[in-house]
C-alpha cells in the first residue's frame, strides 16, 4: 500500500484493526453477498466473526437472557448446543424430516409453548443448518424454506441460518448404475442450482446469515462473516471491538489476496464449481458402497444433496437384545463393534438437540470430506461387517456372497 501496489498489505494486516473486520476484505464479502443472495431490503450489511461458532456465540449474548430457550432442529451441530448451555438457555428440538426442519412441528412447539411447565417465556432465537445440515445430511427445499420463514413471520422468531456447508450442494445422486447428472458449466447456471437461501427471502430484517470460509478453504482461518441488517450488525461490530475484535490479520490479509487480487469473484465461483464437483464424487462413491455392503434389512438413508455427512437410520427393534436393552445400550454396543472393527462413526444420540425427550430411532453419521476414495468404500465394507455382526447376520454383500 505505501508502494501504491496493493489496497491491502502486511504494515496494515499486522496493525490494530477494526471489529468488523479489514474494510478491503469485508468490501469483497459484501459484493459476494450481493451477488449470490442480493438481500431484499435496503438497510443489510456484512461484519467479520472469527468463526461462525463465534458468531453463534454472539448472536446468543445478543438475543437471549439466561433461562430462555431457543429452537433448533431435533438432531443438531452439539457445539450450537454446548454453546448455549453456560449461557443458561435450554433447547427446545423441532421434529426434522429428509428436507430438514417440519414447518408443523415449528407451528406446534411454540403454539403450545407451555411458559410454566418451561419455566421460562417463549423462544425469540432459530438456529437452523438449512443446507447439508449436520448430522442429517438434510437440505431444506425452498418451499421448505419459505413456509420456516412464514412460522418465523407468525410467532415473530429470529432466525440464525448456519451455513457452512452451503456451497457443497452437489448433483443429484441417481444410484450405482444409473448415468450421472451433468453438472453446470457456466456461472449463471451453477449459480441457479443453489437453493435460495432465508436472507435472500428475508424481508422483516429477521435473519442473520452466518457465512464461512472453513468448509471451502481453510478451516484455520478461523475467517467468517455475518449479513443482517444495519442495526444487528453495528451491535455485532459494538460487541466484537469489545471482546475478540476482528479475525487474524494474516488470515484476512491471505483471503484477500487469493479472493480480490487473485481469484476475483469469478475464480472463486469456478473454485465453488470444482468444489460441487469434488464433493458430488465423494458423496457417490460412499453411497455405491453404502449399496454394495450395509446390510440393507436393518439400516436405511437418504442420499444427502449437500454437506459432509451421511445419516444412516438402523433398525434397532431387530437387534437380538431388544427389548431387553435401551436404545442407548444398544447403541452402544454397536459404536463399540464398528470400533472394533476398524472404522469410526458418530453415535446418533450425541446430536440429540434436546436429551429429556427420550427418542425410538437410532441413528449413525458418516462422514466423506476427508478421506481418499479407497478408504471411504473400505471404511464402510468394515461397518457392514460391524452390523451383520452386531445383528448376528451372515456375512455377505448385497448380492455378493
Amino acid at each position: 500500500m505505501v508502494e501504491d501496489i496493493s489496497l491491502f498489505d502486511i504494515s496494515v494486516a499486522c496493525n490494530y484493526g477494526h471489529g468488523h473486520g479489514a474494510p478491503q476484505l469485508l468490501r469483497w464479502l459484501v459484493e459476494h453477498t450481493e451477488i449470490i443472495h442480493n438481500p431484499p431490503y435496503q438497510d443489510w450489511n456484512c461484519t467479520m466473526s472469527v468463526g461462525s461458532t463465534c458468531a453463534w456465540d454472539f448472536a446468543l449474548r445478543m438475543f437471549t437472557e439466561p433461562g430462555d430457550w431457543i429452537i433448533s432442529e431435533q438432531y443438531s451441530f452439539p457445539a450450537a448446543i454446548e454453546t448455549a448451555v453456560p449461557m443458561g438457555v435450554r433447547c427446545a428440538a423441532v421434529a426434522m424430516d429428509s428436507h430438514g426442519m417440519l414447518p408443523s412441528s415449528l407451528d406446534e412447539v411454540m403454539t403450545n409453548w407451555d411458559e410454566r411447565a418451561r419455566g421460562s417465556r417463549k423462544p425469540f432465537l432459530i438456529y437452523t443448518v438449512p443446507t447439508g445440515q449436520n448430522p442429517t445430511g438434510s437440505t431444506q427445499s425452498l418451499d421448505r424454506r419459505r413456509e420456516i420463514y412464514a412460522m418465523a413471520r407468525k410467532h415473530d422468531l429470529y432466525i440464525f441460518e448456519d451455513e457452512p456447508y452451503y456451497f457443497l450442494q452437489m448433483q443429484p445422486y441417481t444410484g450405482p448404475d444409473a448415468p450421472e447428472v451433468p453438472p453446470p458449466t457456466t456461472h449463471a447456471d451453477f449459480l441457479k442450482t443453489l437453493v435460495p437461501s432465508y436472507l435472500s427471502l428475508d424481508v422483516d430484517g429477521r435473519v442473520m446469515r452466518a457465512d464461512s470460509f472453513s468448509k471451502v478453504l481453510a478451516p484455520g482461518s478461523r475467517t467468517s462473516w455475518i449479513t443482517a441488517s444495519e442495526q444487528i450488525c453495528d451491535r455485532f461490530r459494538t460487541h466484537a471491538d469489545v471482546s475478540t475484535q476482528g479475525p487474524s490479520g494474516f488470515s484476512q490479509l491471505i483471503l484477500f489476496k487469493l479472493l480480490d487480487e487473485q481469484w476475483g469473484h469469478a475464480g472463486y465461483i469456478d473454485w465453488l464449481m470444482h468444489m460441487r464437483t469434488e464433493y458430488t464424487r465423494r458423496r457417490n462413491v460412499m453411497m455405491e458402497a453404502c449399496d454394495l455392503y450395509l446390510p440393507k434389512e436393518i439400516t436405511s438413508w437418504v442420499p444427502p444433496m449437500a454437506g459432509m455427512f451421511h445419516w444412516i437410520q438402523v433398525d434397532w427393534k431387530q437387534h437380538p437384545d431388544y427389548p431387553r436393552r435401551s436404545l442407548l445400550e444398544i447403541e452402544e454396543e454397536i459404536f463399540l463393534t464398528i470400533v472394533a472393527h476398524g472404522t469410526l462413526v458418530m453415535k446418533g444420540s450425541w446430536f440429540q438437540a434436546e436429551k429429556s425427550i427420550p427418542s425410538d430411532t437410532m441413528f449413525f453419521r458418516a462422514t466423506y470430506a476427508a478421506a481418499r476414495f479407497g478408504q471411504i468404500d473400505e471404511a464402510i465394507r468394515r461397518l457392514g461387517d460391524a452390523l451383520r455382526s452386531s445383528f448376528g447376520l451372515p456375512d455377505s454383500t448385497n448380492g455378493h456372497h
